[in-house]
């Protein structure tokens, strides 16, 4: 059995060995995060609707508690976006799970969905959570208004390239990696819309180490706080325990084995090996990895919803 372990600085992931009752849930604060927080509080009071991105395939495990209290009441847009590497089922049942709990929510592929017809579904409900402060403003005799809106998610989840999509120039820097935008950009969008592009924020403690995986194996958390071998494991269990047939699918391999043993098979068959004949599993463990964060393995929801919402 995969297990989740952690250190004050470091994600391990290990085989075994640690007792539920006794390994520490990852405790983790980068200072960069902590000053993302200060920022977002510093200016959650110049906007007038938030606008939340999270990831399709994780859409809670990618959603922050953190922004729940620090937004308050702010009007808020949920945009459940990668929508291409989710399952469409459960992208649908997900998005009738958070409409009926009276969500304002779209489903967004900020990688290919750049025509007007996506920007203008945005922008309007946008709109529509502005509309009681920009009835304020006008009772108090305001009438040139521009509503502000804050982008906010976790590291990784697209809000650049989202951002550069809506506005159809590349203003902000986007990289597939977490952690590239670095500080705050105002950016305007149309006439009425100014936009605030900050940077991803992560949460200090995860309760559900499964979350912690499910964070990393989607590429929400840098690469150098966790071990990519340990990682590759826990998604192949994972896979063979919730998804069978796609490992045998792509990479035509028996499925009916230890993680270990299908990885070191996946390595065989790629051919990558070392001297002496041996397989590089840390080869192979960075290019499955690559490969599932890119939809090599088909369309995968890793949180599903049955009946109610849980991971």
């Amino acid at each position: 059995m995969l297990l989740f372990c952690g250190t004050m600085n470091k994600i391990a992931f290990r085989l075994g060995g640690c007792k539920e009752e006794g390994f520490r849930l990852v405790n983790w604060f980068p200072g960069h995060m902590a000053k993302t927080k200060r920022l977002i509080l510093e200016n959650i009071k110049l906007v007038d609707v938030v606008l939340e991105l999270v990831d399709a395939r994780l859409p809670i495990s990618s959603r922050n508690p953190l922004l729940q209290e620090i937004l308050g009441g702010k009007p808020s847009v949920l945009i459940l976006n990668k929508a291409d590497l989710a399952e469409e089922e459960e992208t649908r049942q997900w998005l009738n799970y958070y409409s009926q709990q009276g969500f304002p929510i779209l489903v967004f592929n900020a990688l290919k969905n750049q025509g007007r017809n996506e920007k203008k579904k945005i922008l309007d409900l946008v709109r529509n959570q502005a509309k009681n402060v920009l009835a304020r403003r006008l009772a108090r005799g305001i009438r040139n208004q521009v509503i502000r809106l804050m982008v906010l998610g976790i590291p990784n989840v697209g809000k650049s390239t989202m951002i550069n999509n809506l506005t159809g120039r590349g203003v902000t820097e986007t990289a597939d990696r977490p952690g590239v935008t670095r500080g705050k950009q105002w950016v305007r969008l149309e006439g009425d819309v100014e936009l605030l592009d900050m940077p991803g924020i992560l949460w200090p403690k995860f309760a559900d180490p499964v979350i912690g995986f499910k964070l990393a194996a989607t590429g929400a958390i840098r690469e150098m706080v966790y071990d990519s071998l340990e990682l590759s494991l826990w998604l192949v269990d994972w896979l063979l325990q919730h998804k069978p047939g796609r490992i045998a699918q792509r990479y035509q391999v028996e499925e009916k084995q230890e993680p270990v043993a299908v990885l070191t098979e996946i390595c065989r068959k790629r051919g990558f090996l070392v001297s002496g004949g041996e397989v590089d599993l840390e080869k192979g463990a960075g290019i499955f990895l690559a490969e599932y964060r890119g939809g090599k393995l088909g369309r995968v929801t890793m949180d599903l919803l049955t009946g109610e919402a849980k991971c």
